[in-house]
């Protein structure tokens, strides 16, 4: 599984509206309001990096009161108290 949160600048005045529109995507597993430098912050939910592109550039970049995005692709980190975190590739 593969997480992005995608940052999302939107008109103000359509702030709700967007968020839920946001929140119905297939693959947006949250969606949050925020006050700072941008609207709205997404948690992206996918299985491939295919369908990130799918999701954020076809649906969300789509989405009545979206005016940009930006991604970042999320990586877990864990402390180093973690004995028991263990790190593989390709799952």
């Amino acid at each position: 599984m593969i997480t992005a949160i995608v940052l999302i600048s939107a008109e103000s005045a359509r702030i709700p509206e967007t968020a839920q529109a946001l929140a119905d995507i297939e693959g947006v597993a949250e969606v949050y309001s925020c006050a700072g430098d941008v609207d709205l912050v997404a948690i992206v939910r996918v299985r491939d990096h295919e369908q990130i592109a799918e999701v954020v550039t076809g649906r969300v970049n789509k989405t009545p009161g979206v005016l940009r995005t930006a991604t970042h692709i999320a990586f877990k980190s864990y402390s180093s108290a973690d004995v028991e975190a263990g790190f593989s590739i390709g799952e």
